[in-house]
């Protein structure tokens, strides 16, 4: 297996179990336009989990790569909505929320590698 896709599992599993041990974190960085907040974020968590465990093996790993992709550009909507600055962005210099959105176009192109 390559060290790139092993890579990427684990920075997907990563974050998706941070979804469980910080979840304040995460909630707050949800539009709040959205509803049950709360239980999107441990949707999203279980979500990068399995998705991160699918990249692993050969017969899912494809499907798992478009789970990604998807689940990449809804959260798109985050980090567009701490662009907003003040209390949306948490604090983070406006350089690193701009950052952001090109850093998540790379992940889509690299989860695309393995579709």
């Amino acid at each position: 297996m390559k060290w790139d896709l092993i890579l990427m599992a684990a920075i997907y599993l990563f974050g998706g179990i941070m979804h469980f041990i910080k979840p304040k974190a995460y909630v707050k960085i949800i539009p709040k336009f959205l509803p049950k907040r709360r239980t999107l974020n441990l949707v999203a968590g279980a979500f990068e989990i399995i998705l991160a465990l699918g990249l692993l093996f050969p017969k899912t790993r494809s499907f798992a790569s478009i789970g990604i992709i998807l689940m990449l550009i809804v959260f798109l909507i985050v980090h567009f909505n701490m662009l907003r600055g003040g209390k949306y962005s948490l604090g983070f210099p406006k350089w690193i929320l701009i950052l952001r959105i090109p850093l998540q176009f790379f992940l889509i192109w690299w989860a695309y590698l393995y579709i």
